[in-house]
């Protein structure tokens, strides 16, 4: 059996000519960047979390969930020549002294195995640097490790505050508000505004307990009130985002979200003295969530936006409405609706990537504006007036005109005189252009 220089069974170079090129390129390397490594220097600060994570990486269920995604994927090997298939093997000879190797800090990795790739263009190249299958082992422990430190926000407490504005504690505000606020005219104002009460169905019902919703004052009361949480979860040292009592924490796994959301209860429902609706506050991975009518996805480590699908299906049905054959409207005055619409429906979603819906939805759009047209034309001769006008054949128009389909078939058939552009002439707006214009101002 061969052992070679670092004592390890069985890892062999066998190609020695690339052993000097690699050689060549060390010196060369070693000669740009001369200054101390950061991993060299044993005193650095560590997070309290992260402190141990050596440990964790060498763990024998971290390990071993490397190697299956290591021999799954497959690939070349590195410079010793040692293929995925021989990895297994020599890792059970050689386990505990690599392991030994890692926790002391002496394992030296090997160098890569230098690969170009061409590019697109013409004549470049893309080096890449394959490392031996064990260093693969290895670098995919680590990084299984590290992914939730930097990336793992991907669990959060979706928190639905039961009838927030019905169950607010007036005393609880007022004493909040009292912190900041010491002329005491206005904190008596503002406790009656509380409790005037309300007139429902010609009778008056008292209100000791909530808020109105509706007046200048209440969102600022909401926002005062709920503040209180925000100071909470700051001081405990959670990533939040709020809008109104519309909350998500953000935490690194399902089993400390769950722990979170236990543990912020009783500050929201002994501390506040409002009520946590059970039913619809729940932990959830960051892509099952809505949050303000948006969705979430995850892209090359990136928390990325869309919206929602429930959002997408109220704003259709509002584009039937507004594109209704039956609701009486002029074709202009239906134009101005949809733009109003559609301007601000563009502007609230702007930050979402929504470039294929939108184009998926104009297309849409567009057959229901041909079919509110081709309604319009209900008479044979109407259609072979109106038609001709956009300048087609004779035949066409006499074919067209003369199409016993369905509105909605026939809407399709339309695409050659109800062009795009003259969709657009006639002062309906595209979607798609509208966002493109946004996003790139």
């Amino acid at each position: 059996m061969k052992v070679t220089n670092d004592g390890f069974k069985d890892r062999q170079l066998q190609n020695e000519d690339y052993l000097q090129r690699v050689s060549a390129e060390q010196k060369e390397n070693a000669e740009v960047s001369a200054q101390p490594k950061i991993a060299e220097n044993n005193d650095i600060i560590t997070d309290f979390q992260t402190d141990k994570l050596m440990e964790q990486i060498l763990q024998s269920k971290n390990l071993n969930k490397a190697y299956k995604k290591v021999k799954s994927n497959k690939g070349a090997g590195g410079i010793d020549g040692m293929s995925v298939d021989e990895l297994l093997t020599f890792l059970k000879e050689n386990q505990e002294q690599l392991i030994q190797k890692l926790k002391e800090g002496k394992y030296k990795p090997n160098p890569v195995r230098r690969v170009e790739i061409p590019k697109e263009t013409k004549g470049e190249f893309r080096k890449l640097g394959v490392p031996t299958v064990v260093d693969r082992v290895f670098q995919q422990a680590i990084t299984q490790v590290l992914t939730p430190v930097y990336e793992g926000y991907v669990y959060v407490v979706d928190m639905d505050l039961e009838k927030f504005f019905d169950t607010v504690c007036q005393s609880k505000l007022i004493e909040v508000l009292s912190r900041i606020i010491k002329d005491g005219r206005v904190i008596s104002l503002i406790h009656k505004y509380l409790n005037a009460g309300v007139i429902s169905n010609g009778m008056f019902e008292k209100t000791e307990v909530g808020m109105p919703q509706g007046g200048p004052l209440s969102p600022l009361l909401s926002n005062i009130m709920l503040n209180e949480l925000d100071k909470e979860l700051e001081r405990r040292g959670h990533r939040f985002v709020r809008y109104a009592d519309d909350c998500m924490i953000f935490c690194k796994s399902r089993k400390s979200a769950t722990r979170t959301l236990e543990n912020i209860m009783p500050y929201i429902e002994g501390k506040l003295f409002l009520k946590v609706n059970r039913e619809k506050t729940k932990v959830a991975h960051i892509s099952k969530v809505k949050y303000l009518g948006y969705s979430f996805y995850r892209f090359k480590g990136k928390c990325k936006l869309r919206v929602h699908s429930k959002s997408v299906a109220k704003m259709k049905v509002r584009l039937k409405e507004l594109t209704s054959k039956s609701n009486g409207w002029g074709n202009e005055y239906r134009a101005l609706k949809l733009t109003q619409f559609i301007r601000g429906w563009v502007n609230y979603f702007s930050l979402a990537d929504m470039k294929q819906l939108l184009r998926g939805t104009d297309e849409w759009l567009r057959r229901r504006i041909r079919a509110v047209y081709w309604k319009q034309w209900k008479k044979i001769k109407t259609r072979y007036r109106m038609i001709q006008k956009f300048g087609l054949p004779e035949w066409k128009a006499l074919e067209l005109a003369n199409c016993r389909k369905g509105i909605w078939r026939s809407a399709k058939m339309m695409n050659s005189v109800l062009t795009n552009k003259e969709i657009a002439r006639l002062g309906y707006m595209s979607m798609t252009d509208y966002y493109l214009k946004i996003c790139e101002n």
